[in-house]
């Protein structure tokens, strides 16, 4: 009797709030990074090992997530957003400078990069305050809620750390479209953008601006600026159909390939697993944007709805940029591919963003009822 009891306790207390199928699909694409991590790192198991504690804290950091229910994950985005906002202050005045960019805070027990709370932060805290005023929505809380996503983005921007100030822009901006934010509103601010081109193009740093001429023709410095992308592109485009084999990857293997375990990790799976096996892959993306949509579409409020929608284009923003740049069709500003890419600090963000999208569909019932 007591072994019968404890199961449905243990089940409702651990396991309820684990969506099993996005969880899988999570796992196996997780397991696909760590085999390419190992080929990646010239079977350096001690690499692939570090990879594996990063993800068992993400997961525990996901199953934490899942199990917090809705009205306290709300409750969560002002302090969230306020504390995040606070360290990146702190950054710009007392941060420490690694490799010419100041991104880095040291709190005496730990060094953190603020900016990577601000990727869950900025769409919590958007789309709490557009929960609050949904009754009354102007073009004033529009404006409002903008101005929350331009104050990280330009702290995080100055740092400077390009990648992330465009992935928390592609999150804000995703819940200013889900909201409602109308298509001619969309239009004017984009002509505006186009406008002030000359004026932003003045603003970057030489090494950002270069990052985009090497875009337009990488061969014009093939030692130097180009040599990312010449690279990325030559093994990507070298693996075939079929690709040249696991472990078999020259560009990988003879170290012409730079980055390879982080933000070049794509190129490496392509030379070795080719158009195939980017069909593959890319199935598995497209399987959990998918089933994102759908708990996005199945949320019960309009805060959910915002937080899901946002947290699921994200994910596909991080894969889309990943790939464009290391393909040669967008600059490389520095974004890893998501669950596969080298690195504890990705992990966790993409998998506390899985954490509440399952509390967000295994918690609807509650807010239902």
């Amino acid at each position: 009797m007591i072994k019968q009891s404890l199961w449905p306790r243990l089940r409702k207390r651990f396991i309820l709030h684990l969506d099993p199928v996005l969880l899988a699909a999570l796992g196996l694409l997780i397991l696909t990074g760590l085999v390419v991590l190992y080929s990646a790192t010239d079977g350096n198991w001690s690499r692939v090992l570090a990879q594996v504690v990063n993800i068992l804290v993400a997961f525990a950091c996901l199953w934490l997530v899942a199990n917090i229910p809705l009205h306290y994950l709300m409750r969560t985005a002002l302090p969230m957003y306020v504390f995040g906002m606070l360290l990146l202050i702190g950054v710009a005045l007392f941060g420490e400078v690694s490799h010419g960019a100041r991104r880095w805070l040291n709190l005496g027990v730990a060094t953190i990069q603020p900016s990577e709370l601000m990727k869950i932060a900025v769409p919590l805290m958007m789309a709490w305050y557009f929960e609050k005023h949904e009754a009354t929505l102007t073009l004033k809380n529009y404006f409002v809620a903008a101005l929350l996503l331009l104050l990280p983005v330009a702290l995080i921007a100055r740092q400077p750390d390009l990648g992330t100030a465009v992935l928390i822009s592609a999150s804000g901006f995703y819940v200013l479209f889900l909201a409602g934010l109308s298509w001619r509103v969309m239009g004017v601010l984009l002509a505006a953008a186009l406008g002030s081109a000359p004026v932003l193009w003045s603003m970057l740093h030489d090494y950002q601006r270069h990052r985009i001429m090497m875009l337009l023709d990488p061969t014009q410095d093939a030692l130097g600026k180009g040599y990312h992308t010449i690279q990325g592109m030559i093994a990507v485009g070298s693996g075939g159909v079929l690709g040249k084999g696991y472990l078999s990857g020259t560009q990988t293997h003879l170290d012409f390939l730079p980055e390879r375990t982080t933000d070049f990790i794509f190129a490496v799976y392509s030379e070795e697993f080719g158009l195939l096996g980017n069909l593959i892959l890319l199935g598995m993306y497209l399987f959990i944007i998918g089933r994102g949509f759908i708990i996005t579409a199945n949320a019960s409020t309009y805060f959910t709805r915002l937080m899901a929608g946002s947290i699921t284009l994200t994910f596909f923003t991080y894969a889309f940029v990943n790939m464009g740049m290391v393909s040669g069709i967008l600059p490389v500003v520095g974004v890893p591919l998501p669950l596969v890419s080298y690195g504890g600090t990705s992990m966790v963000t993409l998998l506390l963003g899985f954490g509440m999208l399952m509390s967000i569909h295994t918690h609807k019932k509650l807010v239902q009822t």
